[in-house]
């Protein structure tokens, strides 16, 4: 069952604007340790793809808040949300701290999907919970009736 759905829409150029101003403190504002060796590395090879790196990791972690109904309040914080990546290249989102304890607790799971053109890094997420009375519901809507 659904639990809730975030989407949003990042403009690249406001991301490196920001990084322009502020440095890597920016970066590392927004980055997990895992995900500031991949924007270190990226950035040094190619400087727009790292800025890219960037804008959908904040692109997916403003998508994830608004799918659990949180916004940017805790527990969800920016380093306690990290977008990784599944060998297959599937985005996936692992939480840290307070927020896995919540996000776990309230028996959730999340799927995120992240994507980036010239200008432009969009994601879109979407939080399921299991509710064992839904599967009661549709196991005895399937049964024959005596």
């Amino acid at each position: 069952m659904i639990y809730g759905i975030g989407t949003d829409i990042c403009d690249i150029r406001r991301i490196r604007e920001s990084l322009a101003r502020h440095g890597d403190r920016f970066a590392e504002k927004i980055l997990s340790e895992a995900e500031l060796a991949t924007w270190r590395a990226r950035s040094r090879r190619w400087p727009a793809r790292g800025v890219s790196y960037l804008a959908t990791r904040f692109s997916a972690k403003e998508a994830f808040s608004k799918a659990v109904g949180l916004g940017m309040r805790m527990p969800m914080t920016w380093r306690n949300c990290e977008i990784g990546k599944l060998p297959s290249g599937k985005p996936h989102i692992v939480l840290h701290g307070e927020l896995k304890t919540w996000f776990e607790a309230k028996g959730l799971r999340a799927h995120i999907t992240v994507t980036d053109e010239t200008d432009y890094a969009a994601s879109f997420c979407v939080v399921e919970i299991d509710e064992p009375e839904s599967k009661t519901l549709l196991r005895d809507k399937r049964e024959p009736q005596d």
